[in-house]
């Protein structure tokens, strides 16, 4: 009865919930990241003069001056801290991606790095009242002691590079990421980039004047020098006792071990309370983890063939992740699974030999849903012209031909997902809108009648008739990743609207047409087709009939 209410108060958020570290995390994590994005931006209007940004600086001081303002900041700064150290006491292992640790590492430096930057601005201000403006500041760090201007700045692009690792950790698993990630990389790097200028800029204007170097300064409080000392004293004592913790805690879990079997004979013995996925990283078995390791997604996922029984039961937020990809009950996640006695287990996405965790690491090897565009395109005739040539003869035009789609679909920004025999399947859509895929859709189809048309001209004398195609033209959403088997691994897709797509190619061909277009790909590429040929498509397998647009020459569309 206790699991039970234990179970139900996790699920509806009731008093005796478990609390959510990885939410609290990331709200803190991202209030440090406003102020950071906000304190930034006002080091960048140095590039226009030195009193604009201390008129930025008086907005940013009624952001985060106020005593909820200053609650907020401070109490983030704390409690991310502390997260830090936790997540460093938890972890069974500190074996882990480049990336992770790089994260841990820097959110763990951040208090020592910024320490001296906050005693001489904000707890000055606290103890004297002196508010130390822009003037001041930069005269001092650019002018009088840039040594320490060039330590506070590493230690502000560090505290940018954390944050951003976290935000990129937390976005990563989202569907929508990919199409985003080049903007959200391109401003990553801005940000800081600016701000650096900017005070670059503003340190030139002050020593180009004369009358900043007249500011006076007023005596520090008697309390200050102790101050810095004593937040470094205590921020290292936090640090010193979670290590001195991990290592009392291993020696008493060690006394309690758990063997792990996985195939081709490997057994991992790790001390109990640890994952699975940290059994694989302890043994330097490669498993793939796109999250990170914090149950956001389900690549680590494992199927347990043996020792399930008796095992702990799925937390919240394992049962929340399986059940949307539902998952098998045998099926358990890597990095939330912490096996109390002897499992076999098989991982269910491995990396393989062929080089897919690059792929994986973009977050489709799992397979994504995603809005996407489908050109299918195949030579019409190619079989009784092959009867009359060499094999040779016939691998050379193939080529031509493949060289020719190929390089359309590229050049119209899309991805060649296979070829079939003479048929041709492509992708749009991979990182960009549904609009702008339906748009390269059409855009490719044009390039290929038009490299076609090229084909037909240069080997007009080895061609009795000259070579015809086939084309579809679909969008609709698509299972999208990695599928097949060892070598024959591949980024493709699944799904109705590839089926759909499949069979407008077949009806081009019963109509003796170059192109049939979806009206579902028409209406996203904003295309007028009210003076064609319509025609409603049974599609087998599918409820619904699919309305479509009859193309008798393609080359016919470019006009529009």
């Amino acid at each position: 009865m206790k699991l039970s209410r234990t179970k139900q108060a996790s699920e509806t958020g009731l008093p005796g919930a478990p609390i959510p570290w990885r939410e609290i995390r990331l709200a803190s994590g991202l209030v440090l990241a406003t102020f950071l994005l906000t304190h930034f931006s006002n080091h960048a209007l140095g590039l226009v003069s030195v009193d604009a940004m201390e008129a930025g600086r008086a907005w940013f001081n009624r952001l985060w001056r106020n005593p909820v303002g200053t609650i907020l900041l401070y109490g983030s700064l704390l409690l991310h801290f502390g997260l830090a150290l936790q997540a460093l006491y938890r972890r069974r292992t500190l074996r882990m991606p480049v990336r992770e640790a790089a994260q841990l590492a820097l959110g763990l430096s951040l208090p020592f790095l910024l320490i001296g930057h906050v005693t001489g601005t904000r707890i000055e201000w606290a103890l004297t009242g002196h508010d130390s403006g822009y003037p001041e500041v930069v005269r001092s760090l650019w002018l009088l002691n840039p040594g320490i201007g060039m330590r506070q700045a590493i230690a502000l692009i560090i505290a940018w590079l954390h944050g951003c690792l976290g935000v990129y950790f937390w976005l990563r698993p989202k569907p929508w990421f990919p199409a985003w990630a080049l903007l959200l990389y391109t401003g990553a790097i801005l940000v800081p980039l600016l701000a650096l200028l900017g005070f670059a800029e503003a340190g030139q204007e002050i020593a180009d004047a004369p009358e900043f170097f007249a500011l006076r300064v007023p005596p520090a409080s008697d309390l200050l020098p102790l101050i810095g000392p004593a937040l470094y004293a205590f921020f290292g004592g936090l640090l010193a006792l979670t290590i001195a913790g991990r290592i009392l805690r291993s020696a008493n879990l060690w006394s309690r071990r758990v063997r792990i079997r996985y195939p081709n004979d490997q057994v991992v013995t790790v001390p109990a309370g640890f994952s699975v996925l940290e059994a694989s990283r302890t043994a330097g078995i490669p498993h793939i983890s796109v999250c990170g390791g914090r149950g956001r997604c389900s690549t680590c996922r494992v199927r347990v063939i043996d020792g399930l029984e008796h095992q702990p039961a799925p937390t919240a937020q394992e049962r929340g992740t399986l059940a949307r990809i539902k998952a098998g009950p045998n099926v358990r996640l890597a990095c939330q699974f912490r096996p109390v006695g002897e499992i076999a287990v098989v991982p269910i996405l491995s990396t393989g030999r062929n080089g897919v965790t690059a792929l994986v690491r973009g977050g489709r090897a799992q397979g994504q849903e995603r809005e996407v565009a489908v050109l299918f395109c195949d030579l019409r005739g190619f079989t009784g012209l092959t009867e009359k040539r060499l094999p040779f003869d016939t691998v050379f035009i193939l080529n031509r031909y493949f060289e020719a789609v190929g390089e359309a679909v590229e050049d119209a920004g899309g991805y060649i997902d296979k070829f079939i025999g003479d048929g041709v399947l492509a992708l749009f859509g991979l990182s960009t809108s549904p609009q702008e895929a339906a748009r390269q859709a059409l855009d490719a189809a044009l390039r290929i009648k038009a490299g076609l048309t090229r084909l037909n001209e240069d080997y007009a004398s080895e061609f009795e008739h000259p070579l015809r195609i086939a084309m579809s033209l679909h969008a609709g959403p698509a299972i999208v990743g990695q599928m097949g088997y060892g070598q024959a691994t591949s980024l493709t897709a699944v799904g109705d609207t590839i089926n759909a797509a499949s069979r407008l190619e077949g009806l081009a061909k019963e109509l003796d047409v170059e192109l049939v277009i979806s009206e579902d790909l028409a209406t996203r590429a904003g295309l007028d087709l009210s003076d064609r040929n319509r025609q409603i498509v049974s599609i087998r397998g599918r409820a619904a009939p699919l309305g479509s647009w009859i193309i008798p020459e393609a080359g016919s569309l470019a006009r529009l």
